[in-house]
């Protein structure tokens, strides 16, 4: 029932059961406002699906640390041996146990955050919703197909992305990305990662560091728009466990066997030459897009961004003033948890304290997981030319290798 003296059924009405959307949800609850979220997953290609707490607790930032620390858990074995310890180097990594574990993990998580709504009185509807005017949610049951509509004074965006595939037959039907690969069943064996990217280095390295055969297929250079010095440094300890970097673009995905032939064209001496290789798993990491299709923005005329994601100002505030959105679909901010996380409660003290306050993105934090770790913080070596001129630009380097590396 609406409350006493309200137009609507509630004061804040959350779309996204990510980091940001259940930051921003618990702020405003615990400011005492009436407040509902909705979240639904819609399944992968593959048919892959998880439970509330969006991409980095499901399929990004949390399984992707544990993995990495499996993968790192396996190289310090030769360390091991070097000091003294006895290893047998023979075991091999059992697959099924870590992916059953952290899986586990993740559903434990689940149901924390179910359990978290609920003592903080918020209404969780596990539903897929999109929206019907300014201040109407319409939601639909995933069983029956029944519509149900609820209004709000302010709707909140938070759905985060998906991974983007390549337009290339069979590619959906063949290939995997990382929605899939957190919660594969089956160990993965020889693998090709398609892209470039931090998700494409980070899951190419803690493969290989599970003993997995690893060919990581680039257009250009990795990891753009990091310090130059600081990728190569990265790539050259990649290419030292045994990564195979390849130079070059996937024309096509066929079934053989119980693997995947990739045609590619590839460079080679100075040359491009076409090949194909079997492989048993193939990763797309090419990037992500903002999951805002079926939210029908269009019905109330939220304009959206050059990058499709949705326009909005330093107030997370979209075109329609009642409608807002933050983390991975706004036009503003990092694709980063914390960021998210931050945007989620600054936008529930403007709205109902009044207390606007800014972030300053150029001073956020990253890491990258790659098995040579790599953080950086503030403007990267391009974007520091671009704001202040090479020639005001002083540049201090400075290389320590830790003892323990000798």
């Amino acid at each position: 029932m609406e409350a006493k003296g309200s137009k609507y059924l509630y004061d804040y009405f959350v779309i996204g059961g990510g980091s940001g959307g259940l930051a921003s949800a618990k702020h405003a609850a615990k400011l005492g406002k009436r407040v509902a979220l909705a979240d639904f997953v819609k399944p992968s290609p593959l048919g892959t699906k998880w439970g509330i707490g969006g991409t980095c607790v499901n399929v990004g930032c949390i399984p992707k640390k544990l993995m990495h620390f499996a993968a790192t858990t396996g190289e310090l074995r030769h360390d091991q041996e070097l000091c003294g310890w006895k290893v047998d180097m023979s075991v091999k990594h059992d697959w099924d146990t870590m992916i059953g574990n952290v899986n586990n993990h993740i559903r434990s998580l689940n149901w924390g955050y179910k359990t978290q709504l609920m003592k903080e009185k918020i209404k969780y509807y596990n539903m897929l919703a999109s929206i019907e005017d300014p201040h109407t949610v319409k939601l639909i049951d995933a069983k029956t197909n029944e519509p149900l509509y609820v209004t709000a004074e302010h709707i909140c965006i938070a759905v985060g992305g998906r991974p983007q595939y390549l337009d290339i037959p069979n590619c959906k039907e063949l290939c995997i990305t990382s929605d899939d690969l957190f919660w594969l069943k089956k160990p993965p064996g020889k693998s090709l990662i398609i892209g470039a990217g931090y998700i494409a280095l980070e899951c190419g390295g803690f493969l290989r560091g599970m003993g997995r055969d690893v060919d990581i297929l680039v257009r250009s250079r990795p990891l753009r728009g990091f310090d130059t010095e600081m990728v190569d440094k990265v790539i050259t300890y990649m290419k030292y466990t045994g990564i195979n970097f390849v130079t070059g673009t996937p024309v096509s995905f066929d079934k053989e066997g119980e693997g995947v032939k990739v045609g590619m064209k590839i460079q080679e001496n100075g040359a491009t030459v076409e090949k194909s290789v079997v492989y048993d798993n193939v990763l797309i990491a090419i990037g992500r897009y903002p999951d805002i299709k079926e939210l029908k923005l269009e019905n109330v005329g939220v304009e959206l961004a050059p990058n499709g994601k949705i326009k909005v100002d330093e107030r997370w505030t979209s075109s329609v003033d009642s409608i807002h959105a933050l983390g991975d679909v706004s036009s503003i901010g990092l694709e980063l948890t914390p960021v998210a996380i931050k945007e989620g409660r600054n936008l529930v003290d403007g709205l109902f304290k009044n207390e606007w306050k800014k972030i300053d993105y150029k001073t956020v934090c990253t890491a990258v997981f790659t098995p040579l770790e790599y953080a950086v913080c503030g403007y990267n070596e391009h974007d520091a030319i671009e704001a202040f001129g090479v020639d005001d630009i002083d540049v201090y380097t400075s290389s320590f290798k830790p003892t323990e590396w000798a």
